[in-house]
Order: C-alpha cells, then structure tokens, then sequence
C-alpha cells in the first residue's frame, strides 16, 4: 500500500508537470561543469552553486540522467558524474580502477550518443576519443581546484560553440530524446513478471533506488526494499526479483518520496534526534500542498488557536480554512513515518486515511491532554513534542534536554493512528514525578491521556477529568489531601526551603498508611500558627476529605495505577488552590 500510494502521487505529479519521465533526476547535486569545444577539448571549468554565509559551497541542483545505484562495482552514468568516471582519474590510489570506470563511461556515452545529430553529442564523443586520464591532474584548468573536485563533487558536461554560444549537455533536446530511447529499450537481465504495484506485465527491478533524507541513515541513501542475502531470496530468484517491483515502479516510488523527503517545510517534519529520528512525510491524493502544509503544521506547531479550530472542524467532517486555504476533509491524506536502520529503513507508520479521519486522531488527543491549568501557560492544548518534553528533566538556564527518540516515534504513531499510548511514556512520566516531586500540567495531561486511552474504565472516567471532580475513589481523595496539608504547611511558614512535598510525596503517594498519620500530625502542629478564620478554612477542607476516607482507615499500599489517580488528585486540587489565588490577585 505504501509504495502504490507513493506510485500513484508520482503519477499525479507527472501529469501536472512537476516530475519528468522516468530515466531523470530532477534534483540531482552538480558542483562543476566541463565546458568543451567542437573538437572535445576541455576549454573551462565553471563551478556552479552557490556560497553560503559560513562560505560553504552549496552545489546546483540540476535534472540530469538516472543515476545508478552503485556498491563495489563500476556503473557509469550519462552526462554527469563523479572525476572518477568523466576524467579517469581520483585521489583514492587506484589509478587502474579510474581508467576503468572512465572505459565505461565513454563505451556508455557511445552506446547512447552514437549516430545523434547533435554538436553537445559530437563535442561529447570526441572528448571520451581524445581525453588522456594521465593529465588530469595537471592540466591546467583542473589542478588548481583538483582537490575540491575530488571531494565528493559531481561534474556535467557543457558545450561553447565556435560563435560563444553555450549550453549544457543535459539540456540538449536530441540528447534528451536519445538518453530517453535508450532508457525505455535497453535490455535487463531480470525476469519480465507482473508487477505487485502497477499489476502490469513488465521488466523487474533488481535492485531498487536509495532514498535519502531520513537523517541517521547512510548519507549515500538507505534501501526502503532490498533483498541482499541468499537467506532472504526464494525459489531461485535473486534480489528484488523476490518481490517483483518494476523498474517503473520503483522509480516511481523512490522519485515521490525523495521529494517528500527533501522538502522540509511542505512535506516533512523530522522528530527527535541521533540514529532514532523518526522522518514524517505528508501527502494528499491530489498532491496539493495545502494538505501538506496542514500536516506539517500540525507536528511542528502548537496546536492552537486557527489551527486547532482546523482540526476540529475537519473531525466534524466540515470544510475549513487554513492559511488563506480551503481543506476538504474528505480528501485522501497519507503520513508515512521512516526511521533509520544502518543501510535500510524502518516504517514506524503508515496512515491511510482522508483528511477528516487524521484529524479525528488529533482531536483525540487533544482531548485526551486537555485538562486544567493556571498561571503563566497560556497554551490552550499541548503539542506531541510538548508532552514528550514532560518525560525529560528541564533544568532553568541549562541545556534544553532531549526526550528519547523511540518514545517520540511511539507516541507519534498513537496519536496519528488512534491507537494507545506507549506505556514508555507512563513509565518516563512516573519517574520524573517520583524524581522531581512535581506534577506538571504536561505530566498530568499525560496521565490522564494514558489511562483514559489505555484503560477506559468507568472509574478511570471518572477520576481521570478535565477539572477537579467529587470522585470518592480513595486514591484520588489522598491525592487531594496531600494537597490541602501541603498549603497548610505553606500558609504557616511562608518560603520554608523543604516542604512536605519535598519529604513525603512519593512515601504517601506509594504507602499512605504509613505517611499519612504523621502528616495530619504536623498538620495539626501548623494549624495552630494561622489565625481563626485560615485555620477554619483548612481544617473543614481536612475534615470534609477525611470523611471520604473508608473506615478501615489508609491503605498500606498503592498500586501503580492507583498512584496515577493520587498524583491526578493532587494535581486538580493544587490548580484549584492556584485558580482561587489567581482571582484573588
């Protein structure tokens, strides 16, 4: 399904000019060009790109012939290619293997150049006639920039008629064509079979083309299909002839999602960091980037404001508008996730679904981490990567740490697909609260999303809410008491450095037998310090929630789920103290 869907948004770019026939890159990374005369001769050396701020040279990208894919062997390439291949001479020692490759560069540009009416062909056959890879490094238009060209720089050739009149080699219209011709008809030495994405009878893909971009993956590019061992191959067939993609197809497909994948502010968004990364790509069925655009901004953005109305609305099934764009939301929409894995690639997930559906997913979430909150966050919902953030220790003025990238991947894939949540993110949010002593709104939103998700109980309901609620479940009535004795103790000595909170959240949030009846004790201790109208207000909030309590008196023991339900309690009951002050103030 991916690779069809992938095949299908080529086709639709195709028709509407965007991609080229198969057989060419597009965007293929050029640094200098050979310019020759009639006679071959190599007249100058222009470079080509452009110089950033920083003064690194950023080569042109230009459309140029498909490229192969290479390993150990030589397979040369038209029109552009590395000095190894165009001047039979390198830097790596090999000089015998240089004049190979540069053997099987000419025999190929004969093979397609022959016989082309054409002075760029004529310029270009005459050169691979007459050129000595000896003198490459010496001559005197190469040696100077020598070493750059040598490093990792690819060269095209380019023709300057006798009258000053100039044009490159892979603009050549009768080029083009013949480059095309010979493209379409040469012969394969793979199986001709029904191919499993077009379902059309036609010549097998051996191997299939690398996809760059997904950053940890081999920087030459990554197989996302590839059979490169006896032990993955069957009935005698070798490489991808396993799974019979056609050459079509798998130019199709790799051309798509290498353009996805380039475009990091329509189509792609990359999560996390260091060999983990997981890439996002987006696409619409009918390849127009306003869809796209949408999905970008709904990873990379706070989820607010237009946006999160966009979202809504789209969940309702009701067309919207975003950035000045009309969204349809039954629009067939994709997200592909893609993770590196050495020379491969993993699909951590695919959603095929229509606009409206990948929105539902995110309305979910939203009210899933929707829950209350005061003071200075003004955020009206929280992000994928914010909630990640609250797994992490964020030290004020330090570095701002990273989440772990696998637990980023796995939330992002319940989210979108609307499945549950990783209980790696349970587990990071319980550890940071043990370890902290602090329940953040976003560790909070977290909790709730998971048990509500993971767990819908009707108890879970219940206790799991947006706002404070008058559940009597015993865990969350602790919770809430821990609350009411810790601003006792705060009303009692104003800016104490250690507070109950410090000492006994995670003992009474674990064990309350044994923490709570010395709690009310300094509790009673700090009652007497406030005046009669304050020490009223505490004491009737202790009472009221001690009433709550069963008869048999505090558990010896909370479980882990149970715990969740005290930190969430502690947590409403905190923000209703802080709400209260707020209108105070």
């Amino acid at each position: 399904m991916i690779l069809q869907a992938l095949t299908a948004y080529y086709e639709t770019l195709q028709a509407q000019g965007k991609f080229s026939a198969p057989g060419w890159d597009d965007s293929f990374r050029v640094s200098y060009e050979l310019r020759l005369n009639d006679a071959g001769q190599l007249v100058r050396l222009v470079p080509l790109g452009t110089t950033n701020d920083k003064g690194k040279h950023i080569p042109m990208t230009l459309r140029v012939p498909e490229h192969a894919t290479r390993s150990s062997g030589i397979s040369a390439n038209l029109l552009c290619d590395t000095p190894t291949y165009l001047l039979g001479a390198d830097e790596k020692g090999k000089p015998t293997r240089a004049v190979d490759c540069f053997k099987a560069c000419a025999a190929l540009h004969h093979a397609v150049l022959d016989g082309v009416d054409s002075p760029v062909a004529r310029a270009i056959l005459a050169y691979f006639d007459s050129w000595d890879p000896a003198q490459a490094s010496t001559h005197p238009l190469l040696a100077e920039a020598w070493k750059k060209l040598n490093a990792n720089a690819n060269l095209v050739f380019g023709y300057e008629a006798p009258d000053g009149d100039y044009q490159r080699s892979t603009e050549d219209s009768a080029i083009q064509t013949a480059w095309q011709n010979y493209y379409n008809s040469r012969t394969t030495d793979t199986a001709v079979a029904q191919c499993l994405i077009t379902g059309k009878e036609a010549p097998i893909a051996r191997t299939h083309p690398n996809i760059s971009g997904v950053p940890g993956a081999q920087s030459s590019g990554a197989s996302l299909v590839s059979f490169n061992a006896d032990a993955f191959c069957s009935y005698g067939h070798k490489q991808g002839e396993n799974a019979p993609v056609s050459k079509y197809a798998a130019t199709a497909y790799t051309t798509a999602l290498n353009a996805l994948l380039s475009d990091r502010n329509g189509h792609c968004r990359i999560i996390g960091d260091g060999n983990d990364t997981t890439a996002v790509v987006f696409w619409s069925e009918n390849a127009q980037p306003r869809y796209s655009a949408f999905g970008c901004a709904c990873l990379s953005s706070d989820l607010n404001g237009d946006l999160a109305d966009a979202i809504k609305r789209l969940s309702l099934g009701q067309v919207c508008s975003f950035q000045d764009s009309i969204l349809q939301p039954e629009e067939h929409f994709y997200v592909l996730g893609l993770s590196p894995n050495v020379a491969r690639l993993s699909v951590r997930f695919f959603l095929r679904d229509t606009l409206g559906g990948f929105a539902n997913n995110l309305q979910r979430f939203l009210e899933d981490t929707n829950i209350v909150h005061t003071g200075k966050d003004t955020r009206e919902h929280l992000s994928v990567w914010a909630l990640a953030m609250t797994t992490v220790r964020v030290v004020p003025g330090g570095s701002l740490p990273s989440p772990s990238p696998q637990l980023v991947g796995d939330l992002l894939r319940a989210v979108l697909t609307g499945t549950p949540y990783p209980i790696t993110l349970l587990n990071s949010v319980t550890m940071r609260i043990r370890a902290e002593r602090n329940v953040s709104r976003g560790r909070a939103a977290a909790l709730k999303a998971f048990y509500l998700r993971n767990s819908p109980t009707e108890l879970n309901k219940e206790v799991f809410s947006v706002n404070l609620n008058e559940s009597t479940n015993v865990p969350y009535i602790l919770g809430r008491l821990f609350s009411v004795l810790e601003a006792v103790q705060s009303a009692a000595n104003p800016g104490i450095n250690t507070t109950i909170k410090d000492r006994y959240f995670n003992s009474a949030c674990a064990t309350p037998a044994m923490t709570f009846p010395t709690l009310i004790k300094l509790a009673q201790k700090h009652l007497q310090k406030l005046n009669t109208a304050n020490a009223t207000y505490y004491n009737k909030q202790i009472t009221e929630l001690m009433a709550l309590l069963p008869a048999s008196g505090y558990p010896a023991r909370l479980s882990l789920p149970d715990q969740g339900k005290f930190e969430i309690g502690y947590y409403h009951q905190t923000q209703k103290r802080f709400e209260k002050k707020n209108k105070e103030e």
